[in-house]
């Protein structure tokens, strides 16, 4: 089995973009990602964002094509770019405007999650102290996500609002980049009883390699990270399950200062301290290492070939309905 030969798709990275970036994919395999596109940005911040990505699209148009369905994901593959699915990991963006989910939409925005880290207007992230759960203006949020078919994240959403979502929702609900509390106890980590509750209705799990929420932390290497993979496959079966790596490269200190802020700005949520990826994955041309990994650990085909990118193009012809 060839790396080159897989659909390889990432559920999550957060680099910050560049032609670099963008040849890293290449030499990396990699066809498809959902790239984050707005964080703590309102309305006119994310537009500018997505106008950026536009712009990025034209100028990179050798490197990366816009995915809006998983035609198009085929599509990047026959091609040799990388589809970008456009994300968002908070709801800031439309404000309190529900209509603005549909422009976004139309804009090429197919992955939202549901809060980052704190209370937004919908629900409350994993680092607030009190988890309101989905508020009813929230409940209309959903609706109308599932009716675009716009796919749930809830990385980052708390226990409480991610169990309503989920039960609310018509569509499959995902955490896109995390990983299991069983291996490692942090706030953003989800327990095998979350696992099980996403993927027992009809769910999936991307599972993450950033360093604070690995087994090892900084010391972690690629192996460790199938390790992550292999827990939550033997909870939720290797069918809803994929990867979402959370790279952040090209970034330094002060992204990190602004994720980890409240509304970017205010109280202090978490401290991670040194990033430091994995070894052989430290960037983003290290997909290759991975495949290699899960052959090194005796990985059938096709569990890899499932891990690597079929189930998740599989969950997005399900929620996005192309």
């Amino acid at each position: 089995m060839q790396h080159r030969d897989l659909t390889v798709f990432d559920g999550l990275i957060v680099a910050n973009f560049s032609r670099a970036v963008f040849e890293d994919m290449r030499r990396g395999g990699l066809t498809a990602a959902n790239c984050t596109c707005s964080i703590w940005e309102g309305f006119r911040g994310t537009m500018e964002n997505v106008m950026r990505w536009k712009q990025w699209f034209r100028e990179h148009a050798d490197l990366i094509t816009q995915v809006h369905t998983t035609a198009d994901i085929a599509r990047a593959k026959r091609e040799g770019k990388t589809g970008i699915a456009l994300g968002w990991q908070n709801l800031t963006g439309i404000e309190d405007q529900i209509g603005s989910l549909a422009l976004f939409k139309e804009l090429g925005v197919g992955i939202m999650q549901i809060a980052y880290n704190t209370q937004n207007l919908v629900g409350t992230g994993c680092y607030e102290s009190r988890d309101g759960g989905l508020s009813d203006f929230g409940h209309e949020v959903i609706a109308e996500m599932n009716r675009l078919g716009i796919l749930c994240d809830l990385s980052h959403v708390g226990p409480k609002t991610s169990e309503d979502v989920i039960k609310a929702s018509r569509k499959p609900c995902a955490y896109t980049h995390c990983a299991p509390a069983a291996l490692k106890a942090h706030p953003r980590n989800k327990s095998d009883e979350q696992l099980r509750f996403i993927v027992d209705r009809g769910g999936f799990v991307g599972v993450t390699m950033f360093p604070p929420f690995l087994r090892r932390g900084t010391e972690a290497t690629v192996d460790d990270y199938v390790e992550a993979m292999e827990h939550v496959i033997k909870l939720c079966g290797e069918d809803q399950v994929g990867f979402g790596t959370d790279f952040t490269q090209g970034y330094g200190r002060e992204f990190f200062e602004w994720i980890t802020r409240d509304k970017g700005y205010a109280r202090k949520l978490t401290e991670f301290g040194d990033i430091i990826n994995p070894a052989g994955m430290r960037e983003i041309k290290d997909y290759p290492n991975l495949t290699a990994a899960m052959e090194k650990r005796g990985w059938e085909e096709g569990r890899i070939r499932k891990l690597m990118g079929e189930n998740w193009v599989r969950l997005l012809r399900e929620v996005w309905g192309a």
